[in-house]
This record gives structure tokens, sequence and C-alpha cells, in this order.
């Protein structure tokens, strides 16, 4: 990662810290320029340089998705919810929702529809970057394995059958038009009721988007000999019945049992390609016969992929017992 990345990824992530603490004083880019140790007119040319967008046009619609949030998820008043995201009155604040959404906020709460929210930009991506991490420092954790029990939900995703790991796979869909990673990740923000959200601000499993391989005769042949579609997507409740984007579908997955391997936090930076290693090779030895179980590769069956460094990165794999 160059000098300048590291720097915006301080600055993006510094942005959400202020506005989850709606802390405007610290929002300026005059302050975070000081802090950085430049000037400020250096620091907006090489944010734009890297993120494609200025950092006044960044912060606005950041408050609005996070603003959105508070609509959608919240009862409390819209005036409210304005002020405290530094807009100057309701009207303000319905005015810059509506340009960017297309629906006010009153519509958005009483029927919530999805819409591309500015997802936090990563100016450091391991797999969009195409590298899969920067060196492979050791980690200290081990791989834990254990079964599970997944009750039925629905899986709500974009799938492609050809694509070869998550770097091609975004590839590959960056040429359909509407399903581009940053489309497709700030549709899937947008959503209410993800069964794996737990109020993360970065597109990974931390709020709830997921990857997954479905079990699929159409689709190419992995290197555990199955045929299978890579997509990405979110899990929702099985009863879900809001709106489906139009580029996007939604399947049905039964109740199953899973085998999961997890690994523990880690340094997206310096050890993303060690715990990838560490999981692929505990999924390679594994002993299924000994376990009483084998993988389930019926069409249909689903295998789900968490990344998020904060927490775990982990396999779930379906499996049936022999």
């Amino acid at each position: 990662m160059s000098e300048w990345e590291r720097l915006v990824q301080i600055i993006v992530e510094e942005v959400d810290s202020c506005i989850k603490k709606q802390n405007d004083d610290e929002l300026t880019l005059s302050l975070l320029a000081r802090k950085l140790g430049y000037s400020k007119f250096y620091v907006s040319r090489k944010f734009k340089e890297i993120s494609g967008m200025s950092f006044r046009d960044y912060l606005w619609q950041r408050k609005l998705a996070f603003a959105l949030k508070d609509v959608r998820d919240t009862s409390r008043g819209l005036l409210e919810i304005a002020l405290d995201y530094g807009f100057s009155s309701h009207e303000a604040f319905s005015r810059s929702f509506k340009e960017t959404y297309g629906i006010t906020p009153s519509e958005f709460r009483s029927g919530p529809v999805p819409v591309v929210l500015r997802t936090i930009i990563k100016p450091f991506d391991c797999y969009l970057i195409g590298n899969g991490g920067t060196n492979m420092k050791n980690t200290k954790n081990g791989v834990k394995i254990y079964f599970v029990t997944i009750p039925m939900h629905k899986y709500l995703h974009i799938r492609n059958y050809e694509s070869i790991g998550y770097w091609d796979f975004w590839q590959k869909q960056s040429r359909v038009p509407g399903q581009d990673c940053e489309t497709i990740c700030g549709l899937l923000d947008s959503i209410k009721g993800k069964l794996d959200d737990t109020g993360g601000t970065d597109a990974n499993s931390g709020s709830g988007q997921i990857m997954a391989y479905i079990n699929e005769p159409a689709g190419r042949i992995c290197s555990w000999g199955i045929p299978l579609a890579e997509s990405y997507g979110v899990r929702l409740p099985a009863d879900y019945h809001g709106e489906i984007p139009e580029q996007m579908q939604i399947m049905d997955v039964p109740e199953g049992e899973y085998i999961v391997f997890e690994h523990g936090p880690f340094d997206v930076q310096t050890q993303n390609s060690a715990v990838e290693q560490k999981i692929e090779e505990a999924m390679k030895n594994y002993d299924y016969a000994a376990s009483g179980y084998c993988l389930d590769t019926t069409q249909g069956r689903v295998f789900y992929f968490y990344h998020d460094p904060e927490r775990f990165w982990k396999y779930v794999r379906p499996v049936k017992r022999l």
C-alpha cells in the first residue's frame, strides 16, 4: 500500500468515526490535513486522485448514508436526524435526500426500497487490487472447526458462472451494467433486515455482505471438483418480502447442516494471505469420514464466505451425514 493510500484510509476511517460521534468540529479538511502534516490543498488533490471524488462530496454522501439508516431503523424525528447530520433544516435534508436517492425521507421511512448508498472508500483492498495481501506475516490464531445447523433463509445476490475468486468476480461484474462493486455494495447496504448485519460500516460481513459459492451444474469446475457459481449478496429472513433490485436475484435456502472453518481477528494489510492459507490447509486436510459427514454437493446448496478482519474469517460449507 502506498503512503497516500494509507493516509486516505486514515481520513475515511476518521470521517466515519466523527459521523458516528456527530462530531462535526473534527470533520474539516483543514484539520485533517494538519493532523497528517500536509496542506489542505495537497490533501484535497490526493484524496480526489485516489478516491475519484472530492472530499466534500464524499463527506456529504457518507453523512446521507448514515442518515438514511437512522430514517430506516429508528423512530426519531426527521428534523432531529437532519440536524444531527449537519443539515440546516428538514427541507434541506429532504431536498438532498431526494436528489441523491430519488425518494424523500418520509417516503423511504413508510416504504423502504433499495437505493445505492455511498459505502466507505477502501483505498487498500487486498482483493480488488489483485494481490491477496501485502505479505505473509504469521498469525497467532489457529483455525476452529465446528458444525452448525442454519435455519431456512433467503439469499439475495448477483452471480457469475465463470469467475475465479473475489477479484476476478468483481472484474467480470464491472462489465455488467449496474453490477459493479460500488453499486452492488451500496444497494445491499441500504437493505433492512440482513441476518448477518452487526452494524459494521465496511462492505464485508460486518454489514451483512458475504461472498458465496452455489452448487450449480452450469458453473465452472472449482479446485474441489465441484461445479459452482460465485456470488455476492446478503442473507435475509425466510419471510422477507421487500423489493428486489432489478439487477439481483433471490433464492430460498432450506435449513441445513454446515461445517465452519473459522480464524479469529487479523490485520488485513499484513496477515490476509497467511490467514487464507491456514484456512485452505485446514479445509484440505480435514478428515470428513472420521466426523461422520461429507460435503453436500447437491444442486442449490450454498457455501458462504465471511470476511470481517476485526472479528473473523470463516468458510461455512454445506455437509450431509454419511
